[in-house]
């Protein structure tokens, strides 16, 4: 049975013994900044955390499984039912202004006009959708809320699922709807289209199924997720290129193109296998059509572990495909293949003027990441491994899951390329981007002995100049380089009030009182 999301009466089950102290100070601090606001404390408070993928890049949107673990950083939402509408604030008023829609869930979300807010908004239209299909949709009421996110934007650590999800539990909470981390994980995954971004669900998955100590192989179609336990002896490196890329805002060139590319090349692939045009155009996902593919090899090539990539080899060519081309081969115009969803339309136009779709390239990154996955889960499971082999090898995928990703699916740049070749420099066992790429951060594999070392030396070598460039400033250092293992995954939190806390306090008082007199008893009756 799915567990349900859990609700905290105290931080160190969420945060842990040493992380409490700061999230005490957060929260305290959080709760001020709401009650300034609104003029009262806040009910409860959401969070959830952003996550870094450790290998499986752009394959879970083709149905395939990825292997991230959730971080520390999170975003949490102080939140209260109260006015007439949505009134979301930030504590970060100067970069973030407050923002105030209806209390309307069916209303639109403004692409033309993108705000930070919008994410909430998309939440909020999420839960009723979801509660609409379980036939338990509330009243809509008003909610007074404040927002603080430590994970950076834009940076590949997710914040996007990190506040949609902390939303979303949110929400829910003060509705005082009971619901299971893994519907969260489900109906978050399609929040983040009403911005204008097509999702796979990794995201959100890690953010609320997320475990200290543990990574996780999270599967799809259902979403689902099993332990990874990962060697001891090693911790990753999680660094910040300070190049920003936001989804949302560039998904037409980028994020939603790849989706696009994937999507035809299924579609192609399946048709020059002998599927119908009518069938064919029906195919959504690359690992829909892998196995087709395969069967059409040479009987001696078909159990290879790279016999997908032959397949795309021999059934894709390599020069880019033409809008015309695709469409010839399918018998539809792709402004008729992606009608019922404009955010993929538009990148249809930007591929035209990039000289065309890339689709065998794709679907080799796809094929190939597919399989690193599940060779970095064998080793992360054999136990006739030493610690040392072991290290080894992941990072030996890691490093292959780089130059596909900058070389077939084309989602690196350069401040990644240079942050990671000197991560390699400065001893990292692997290191490759993570996240959407374009930007944002490099994950790193390094021994546990060598980490303080190699994040001097990194801070040295590639953030002196940035720091020199006004990218960030020396005490924000801490922020961008920094040393990660799995931590928990989203939860509410709702303080004790002091009537609570004088009751409990009265409690324990009390039976203390009674165990003396017991003690005192029992001793006269010796006497």
């Amino acid at each position: 049975m799915a567990d349900n999301v859990p609700t905290f009466a105290e931080l160190t089950s969420i945060y842990g013994v040493d992380g409490t102290p700061a999230a005490q100070e957060r929260y305290a601090w959080l709760s001020d900044g709401f009650t300034e606001r609104f003029g009262s404390r806040p009910a409860l408070f959401a969070r959830s955390p952003g996550r870094v993928n450790l290998i499986g890049e752009h394959i879970d949107y083709e149905g395939y499984a990825v292997l991230p673990m959730a971080i520390r950083q999170d975003t949490v939402v102080a939140i209260k039912q109260g006015g007439d509408n949505l009134t979301i604030s930030n504590m970060d008023e100067a970069k973030y202004p407050t923002a105030t829609f209806s209390i309307d869930p069916k209303q639109r979300v403004d692409l033309e006009h993108h705000t930070w807010a919008n994410y909430f908004l998309a939440a909020y239209k999420g839960v009723f959708e979801y509660l609409e299909k379980q036939g338990k949709a509330p009243v809509p009421v008003g909610l007074q809320v404040m927002l603080h996110g430590q994970v950076p934007t834009g940076s590949g650590l997710s914040s996007s699922a990190a506040f949609v999800c902390s939303a979303s539990l949110a929400v829910l909470a003060t509705l005082g709807i009971p619901v299971t981390k893994l519907d969260v994980a489900e109906f978050t995954t399609t929040c983040e289209r009403y911005v204008g971004t097509e999702s796979g669900g990794m995201d959100q998955a890690i953010s609320m199924m997320g475990m200290p100590q543990i990574a996780k192989l999270i599967e799809f179609n259902p979403i689902r997720a099993s332990d990874v336990v990962l060697p001891e002896g090693a911790v990753f490196v999680i660094a910040n290129s300070l190049t920003v890329s936001n989804k949302a805002e560039t998904a037409a060139g980028r994020y939603n193109m790849r989706v696009v590319e994937c999507k035809l090349a299924a579609a192609v692939l399946a048709v020059t296998l002998g599927m119908s045009k009518e069938k064919a155009v029906g195919v959504r996902i690359l690992k829909e059509v892998e196995e087709l593919a395969v069967s059409k090899l040479d009987k001696s090539k078909q159990s290879a572990s790279n016999a997908p990539c032959q397949a795309a080899k021999q059934f894709l060519h390599e020069a880019p495909y033409e809008q015309a081309e695709i469409e010839g081969l399918l018998g539809t115009s792709l402004t008729k293949l992606f009608e019922d969803n404009p955010s993929q339309q538009r990148s249809i136009p930007v591929a035209a003027k990039a000289g065309g779709f890339k689709l065998q390239q794709r679907t080799l990154h796809v094929f190939a990441e597919a399989q690193r996955v599940r060779d970095f889960q064998k080793v992360c499971n054999n136990a006739e491994l030493s610690q040392d082999d072991k290290l080894r090898q992941l990072g030996d995928y890691m490093d292959a899951s780089q130059a596909s990703c900058r070389d077939l699916y084309e989602c690196s740049c350069e401040e990644l390329d240079t942050l990671i070749a000197e991560c390699k420099k400065q001893g990292a066992l692997g290191s490759r981007l993570t996240g959407a790429g374009w930007g944002g951060c490099t994950v790193s594999l390094i021994k546990q002995a060598d980490a303080a070392h190699f994040i001097t030396a990194i801070k040295s070598n590639y953030f002196e100049k940035c720091i020199k460039d006004g990218k960030v400033k020396s005490d924000q250092l801490e922020e961008v380089i920094f040393a990660s293992k799995p931590a928990s995954g989203g939860c509410n939190y709702q303080a004790p009030n002091v009537g609570q806390k004088l009751a409990s306090w009265v409690g324990a008082l009390s039976q203390h009182c009674c165990h003396l007199m017991s003690m005192s008893i029992r001793r006269s009756w010796i006497r």
